[in-house]
């Protein structure tokens, strides 16, 4: 009787070692301590825009019309001015440029002389945009998003060479090029959102804009917009 209490006693023992051993910490994770960061390091790391840390700052690329560099100050959380500066997606301007070539065409031709449009090329085209905004929190539709709208201002300058044909009848007929220089203005109102909840310090950001040409050619008006990436800190 005693035997078999002794073996039952050991057996009990080499079970319950396994089960104690994976319930019980090892001496080295017992020695781990949850690590402290402090508010302005948390700020580095991943900026979540709490309205106890504005303001904040953002660069990065916008991709689209234009392609460009973005700058944001985000004054508060409702209030930002961003500045993006960069080329147009001259591309989307093509008929734009060729329909443009007959106010290029000199008035003092005269009698059979014409001058025919062959192509263009878009040598340069930048613009400058300055914009103010005013963004809403919208965490109940997706945790890190903000919305918003704004107006601002864009400065374009676009160098064009064009190809034609001159004829003067059936006496003469000649190709000819000339370049000019397209030099504009105009309000931009715009609309978009920002996705900023991620591990890193990042936002995301898509918008949609509306220019009116108020220079070179008034009542001239276009979509514009991209999606773009900043660095917050």
């Amino acid at each position: 009787m005693r035997l078999k209490k002794a073996v039952f006693l050991i057996a009990l023992s080499l079970l319950a070692g396994p089960c104690f051993a994976q319930m019980k910490k090892s001496v080295k994770s017992g020695t781990f301590r949850q690590p402290h960061v402090s508010r302005s390091k948390a700020k580095i790391i991943c900026p979540v825009f709490e309205t106890s840390q504005y303001p904040y700052q953002g660069i990065g690329f916008k991709l689209g019309d234009p392609f460009a560099l973005s700058y944001k100050f985000y004054a508060n959380k409702n209030w930002s001015f961003a500045a993006d500066a960069g080329k147009a997606a001259s591309g989307l301007y093509n008929k734009y440029y060729r329909n443009a070539f007959n106010t290029y065409v000199p008035d003092s031709l005269e009698g059979a002389e014409t001058m025919q449009y062959l192509t263009h090329k878009a040598n340069s085209d930048w613009l400058v945009e300055a914009k103010f905004l005013y963004q809403w929190d919208a965490s109940k539709i997706s945790k890190g998003l903000q919305l918003y709208a704004g107006l601002g201002w864009q400065w374009r300058n676009t160098n064009l060479t064009y190809d034609y044909l001159y004829e003067d009848g059936a006496f003469e007929s000649k190709f000819g090029k000339f370049s000019e220089n397209r030099f504009t203005y105009g309000p931009v109102g715009l609309l978009g959102f920002e996705y900023s909840y991620f591990s890193l310090p990042l936002s995301a950001f898509i918008e949609v804009e509306w220019f009116t040409d108020v220079l070179l050619d008034p009542g001239y008006q276009r979509f514009q917009g991209g999606v773009g990436l900043r660095y917050v800190f």
